[in-house]
């Protein structure tokens, strides 16, 4: 369906793109928010560059009773196998999520993926300011959401 989706966001510890530490994810159905999902994730050994922190603001202590990736894995593989998932610089999401599986041992999902920086080709932050999409830049359901939002406006203008 063309207005069905699910639009991904993942922050990371450091450098390693197994080590997310928050999923954010938006479940676009007929045009409309049906789900979201907003977890923090403990990554592997609870690990964090300083300057991950700085970008993002989540630290070892707010992880260190979060479930680990297999566990929200469960939660939000629904929302990924066989769909059309949408994440703003692709590349970064869409590595991070198939490196993390990759390191946890799960099998990789069949997905489409989209992409609205390849889109828009700007970034997150300047697309949201010129459409007047709320933004916590850095925060993974904030960035779901903007890029939800900038998708469906693609996918209505096509």
């Amino acid at each position: 369906m063309h207005n069905t989706f699910t639009a991904i966001d993942f922050e990371t510890a450091h450098g390693k793109r197994w080590s997310i530490c928050q999923v954010g994810l938006v479940r676009i159905e007929n045009g409309i928010i049906k789900e979201t999902i907003n977890r923090l994730v403990c990554p592997p050994d609870n690990f964090y560059f300083y300057r991950n922190i700085e970008v993002h603001g989540i630290t070892p202590e707010r992880t260190r009773h979060a479930p680990n990736f297999s566990a929200v894995w469960k939660e939000i593989l629904p929302y990924i196998h066989d769909q059309t998932v949408v994440a703003h610089n692709g590349a970064f999401d869409f590595s991070c999520l198939s490196q993390t599986l990759e390191y946890f041992g799960l099998e990789q999902p069949v997905y489409n993926k989209q992409c609205t920086y390849k889109i828009y080709k700007k970034k997150l932050a300047t697309l949201c300011l010129e459409h007047r999409i709320p933004l916590n830049h850095h925060d993974a359901l904030s960035d779901a959401l903007a890029c939800a939002e900038l998708y469906k406006r693609h996918i209505n203008q096509v």
